[in-house]
């Protein structure tokens, strides 16, 4: 590598690996081309710009961008197809690949309730995280887990393994990477704000994965009562009861202000919810007789 990489980065994951560079190997960023993302509540947008500054790195925006002359290019949590010419480009995808390919991986993993998650470093495709494998980094979690909690556990893999492709960069190493079994690839599908919206026929436990997998950086669950459109940020799982004439979606019971609500399987109840429009709590709960939809 003749020259410094140029980086193409969102959010927490991008910031990270915009720091383990700066502090492990030095002078070893070119570029950094970054974007907003109003899908969520912070897209570390000025956090990468300040550290840019901070280290005289030059930064601009994607729609600024015009081109780079670095021999390889990392794109972080990047969601715009690149064509970078000569430039040999490296993805970081939050899944281990060929499993969960496309979109939002990590919150699918945590819905389903994966025992494993991970990060693979990978060459560009013509086809989206096709590509072939260079490196892999993989944990262990139990759950419950909201995805801030899995999103700092990935960012430390992230940093371990931007430095060590550097590294081998820096060294002359001939990186080629392995073909991906296509038998064992699976993908999920892109998500709108129509994917946040509950479905209480889900059981409790999927549904507390679910609350927490969407929560913060993203905008969270909601469920909708009376025509008000409310996010529901913690809950927990509770014992079920036998339930004749069973309905998904209405409180059964109130407990400390807290609404137990009907799934298809199990109960749930509401720890933490707010109005959407608002943004103010709304609780302690008091209205028995109320079906959420």
């Amino acid at each position: 590598m003749n020259n410094g990489i140029t980086l193409f980065i969102m959010g927490q994951q991008g910031l990270a690996v915009l720091k383990a560079l700066l502090d492990k190997i030095q002078n070893s960023v070119q570029l950094v081309v970054s974007a907003h993302n109003a899908a969520v509540l912070n897209d570390y947008y000025e956090e990468i710009k300040l550290l840019c500054d901070n280290y005289n790195i030059e930064f601009v925006d994607r729609k600024d961008f015009t081109g780079t002359d670095s021999s390889y290019a990392v794109a972080v949590s990047w969601r715009w197809i690149l064509d970078l010419n000569s430039t040999k480009l490296i993805v970081m995808h939050d899944s281990l690949l060929p499993r969960l390919r496309g979109f939002n991986p990590l919150v699918t993993a945590l819905i389903n309730g994966d025992k494993e998650i991970g990060v693979t470093a990978l060459f560009a495709d013509n086809e989206y995280d096709k590509g072939n494998i260079i490196y892999q980094k993989k944990i262990e979690i139990t759950y419950p887990i909201f995805i801030k909690d899995a999103i700092d556990k990935l960012s430390a893999l992230y940093q371990k393994i931007i430095v060590k492709i550097v590294r081998s960069l820096l060294d002359g190493d001939s990186i080629t990477g392995i073909i991906q079994n296509e038998a064992l690839a699976t993908y999920s599908l892109w998500r709108n704000e129509n994917d946040y919206h509950i479905d209480w026929s889900f059981s409790s436990s999927r549904l507390q994965r679910f609350i927490y997998a969407v929560g913060d950086p993203y905008k969270g669950a909601y469920t909708i009562a009376n025509g008000t459109r409310y996010r529901i940020l913690d809950a927990l799982p509770i014992e079920d009861k036998i339930i004749e004439n069973r309905v998904t979606g209405k409180v059964i019971s109130i407990n400390n202000g807290c609404p137990v609500v009907v799934c298809g399987q199990g109960l749930l109840k509401i720890i933490k919810m707010i109005d959407d429009f608002t943004g103010v709590s709304v609780m302690p709960w008091i209205k028995m007789r109320t079906k959420f939809s």
